[in-house]
C-alpha cells in the first residue's frame, strides 16, 4: 500500500513552471515534494545514443529459438530477450517480421511464417508483433518493424508453400535464383504488393520505425564452370515488357529505378500516414566504388544489388541509415573508421547514420572476434560522431553474453541509459510536461508516476548526494531510491525523440 505525500499537475501551455506546488495529503505528516522551477536548469543534457539490436527470425537466428514452440514458450523467450535488452540499457529493438513474403503478425496479405510453427500458414495462436510492441514499450524500448522487401523463400526453409504465398498466387512474379525464391522488383504488381504489406503494418500497428535490410536484387551467385561466371537474375519477362513499352534505360539503370521507386514511395507513404514513424535502411557497408575513401575496396551494391544508397541519402528518402560495417577496425580494405566517415560525407541532409556492428562474430569458432573489437568500435563511433549510435547484429550474441560481452557493455559503454537521438526534420512541437505524482511505497522507496501525455518515454534526473543521475522511464511509474534523494527533474520525450519542457521538484522537511 502506498501513501500519497504529494502531487503536482502540469498542464500543457502553463505559463509558469512554479504553478500549484505539491501538497501533502490530509492527515499525513513527514516530508513532501514541492515544485522547484529553478532546479530544471541544473541537470546536464540528456545523453543520446541509438542503442539497438536486430532480432532476426529467419532461420530462427534470434527468436523464436526453434520452430514449433508453444505460444507460451515463444512469449517467454520474447519477454526474456526484452528483459535482457532493458538490462543492457538498449533503447530499440529491430524485429524481423517479414522474412520471405511471409508474416510474423496477423496479415490478410501474406501467410504466417514457418519460423513460428514450422509450417507456413499456421497461426501461432496470438499476434507476435502486437505483443512485441506492447512488451517493448512497457520497458521504454522502441520497436522497429524489419521487412525483407523481395526475398520469397530462404535457402534453408523446409515448409511447403502455403496456398496464400506469392509463389502460389502470383507465380509469374516469383523467380528461382539458386536455392532461393525472389520477387522480381521489375514486376509492377509485385512492387505494389510489397508496398501494400509495409503500409498495412504501418496503419495497424504502433511501430516506432519501418526498417528494410540489404536484400534488394539478390546477391549474385555463380555457375559451376571453372570461370565461376555470375548468373544473371532471371527477370527477362519484366525487362522485355519495359522495352516493349518504350523504355530507354540500360538494364542496370532500369533495375536501380525499380528499387528507387519502392524506396521513394515507401518513404512518402510513411510521411503521409504516420509522420512520426522513422524509416530506416540497412545496406551493405561499402559505398559506390567512385565514392569510396582511398584504399577501400570490395563488393559494389550499386552494380550488383542495384541499390543506389547514395541517391536515397541525397534525396532524403530515409530517416536513418545503418550501413553494415561488418569488418574489424584493422582490416584496411574495409576499414571501419574511414567507412563511417564516408557515409557521413555522403549525407547532405544530415540523416542519422548508425553503423551496424557484426557482434555475432563473437562466437566459439576459430575466427571469432574478441569482445574488445565491438567495444572499440563503439568507442570509435562515439569519438567520431558523439551522440549518434549503432546497431548490433544480432541479439543472440548479447543474450548469450558471448565471451562476457554483455557484462563488459553493462560495466562500460552502457553503464548509463541514453535517449534515442531526436529526428527534428519530422517536425512537430515538443511534448507537454507530464503530470507527476510522488508517493511513498511500502518498502520505503519513492514511487514516481508520470501521466497526462501521450509519450511512451520520459527523462528523469535524480539528485543523490549532490550528484545528478540520469535515467529513463516508461509512461507508467518507477521506484526511486530514498536515501540521499532530495531533487527530481523530469521531462517527456515524444515519438521522434524531442524533449519537452523540464520541471523540477525538491524534497522539503
Amino acid at each position: 500500500m502506498s501513501r500519497t505525500l504529494s502531487r503536482r499537475t502540469l498542464l500543457a501551455g502553463a505559463a509558469s513552471a512554479g504553478l500549484a506546488a505539491c501538497v501533502a495529503g490530509p492527515g499525513l505528516a513527514g516530508p513532501r515534494w514541492v515544485a522547484a522551477p529553478a532546479l530544471a536548469a541544473l541537470p546536464p543534457p540528456a545523453p543520446r545514443e541509438f542503442r539497438a539490436a536486430w532480432v532476426a527470425t529467419v532461420a530462427n537466428i534470434d527468436w523464436p529459438s526453434r520452430k514449433g514452440l508453444s505460444a507460451a514458450e515463444q512469449q517467454a523467450e520474447m519477454r526474456a530477450l526484452l528483459d535482457q535488452a532493458a538490462a543492457l540499457k538498449l533503447n530499440a529493438i529491430i524485429l524481423q517480421i517479414r522474412t520471405s513474403a511471409d508474416a510474423l503478425y496477423e496479415s490478410a496479405l501474406e501467410p504466417w511464417s514457418e519460423y513460428l510453427s514450422g509450417t507456413q500458414g499456421q497461426s501461432p495462436g496470438y499476434d507476435p508483433l502486437a505483443l512485441w510492441i506492447a512488451e517493448a514499450h512497457r520497458r521504454g524500448i522502441e520497436l522497429h518493424a524489419w521487412f525483407n522487401p523481395f526475398r520469397a523463400r530462404q535457402g534453408s526453409a523446409t515448409s511447403a508453400a502455403d496456398g496464400r504465398h506469392l509463389s502460389q498466387t502470383q507465380p509469374a512474379w516469383v523467380k528461382r535464383y539458386g536455392d532461393q525464391l525472389w520477387i522480381d522488383p521489375g514486376e509492377p504488381g509485385a512492387a505494389a504488393h510489397t508496398l501494400a504489406v509495409f503500409m498495412d503494418v504501418l496503419q495497424r500497428y504502433e511501430v516506432d520505425g519501418i526498417h528494410i535490410d540489404d536484400y534488394f536484387y539478390p546477391y549474385p551467385i555463380t555457375d559451376s564452370s571453372a570461370s565461376k561466371a555470375e548468373i544473371d537474375f532471371p527477370d527477362q519477362p519484366s525487362w522485355q515488357r519495359y522495352l516493349d513499352g518504350g523504355g530507354t534505360l540500360a538494364r542496370a539503370d532500369w533495375r536501380r529505378k525499380n528499387v528507387d521507386a519502392l524506396i521513394e514511395r515507401l518513404y512518402r507513404g510513411i510521411r503521409q500516414t504516420k509522420p512520426w514513424v522513422r524509416f530506416g535502411i540497412s545496406p551493405f557497408g561499402l559505398p559506390r566504388p567512385d565514392l569510396r575513401p582511398p584504399g577501400i575496396s570490395g563488393f559494389s551494391q550499386y552494380h550488383k544489388l542495384y541499390a543506389d544508397v547514395e541517391r536515397w541519402l541525397t534525396e532524403g528518402w530515409l530517416d536513418y541509415l545503418v550501413p553494415q560495417l561488418y569488418w574489424p577496425i584493422a582490416q584496411r580494405p574495409q576499414a571501419f573508421a574511414p567507412l563511417l566517415e564516408a557515409w557521413h560525407g555522403l549525407n547532405p541532409r544530415g540523416r542519422h547514420v548508425w553503423p551496424g556492428l557484426f557482434t555475432s562474430r563473437i562466437n566459439d569458432k576459430a575466427d571469432s572476434w574478441q569482445p574488445d573489437e565491438i567495444l572499440n568500435q563503439i568507442a570509435l563511433v562515439r569519438e567520431q560522431r558523439p551522440g549518434s549510435g549503432h546497431v548490433h547484429f544480432s541479439m543472440v550474441a548479447l543474450s548469450q553474453n558471448r565471451k562476457g560481452l554483455a557484462d563488459a557493455l553493462k560495466a562500460g559503454p552502457y553503464a548509463e541509459p541514453a535517449l534515442v537521438p531526436a529526428t527534428p526534420w519530422l517536425g512537430g512541437a515538443p511534448p507537454a510536461a507530464p503530470e507527476v505524482m510522488v508517493t511513498l511505497a511500502s518498502d520505503g522507496q519513492w514511487r514516481i508516476t508520470l501521466s497526462g501525455t501521450t509519450t511512451q518515454r520520459h527523462a528523469l534526473w535524480l539528485r543523490l548526494g549532490g550528484q545528478w543521475r540520469f535515467l529513463t522511464v516508461a509512461q507508467a511509474d518507477a521506484l526511486l531510491p530514498a536515501a540521499g534523494l532530495d531533487a527530481i527533474v523530469v521531462s517527456a520525450i515524444d515519438p521522434i525523440g524531442q524533449e519537452g519542457r523540464r520541471t523540477g521538484y525538491a524534497l522539503k522537511p
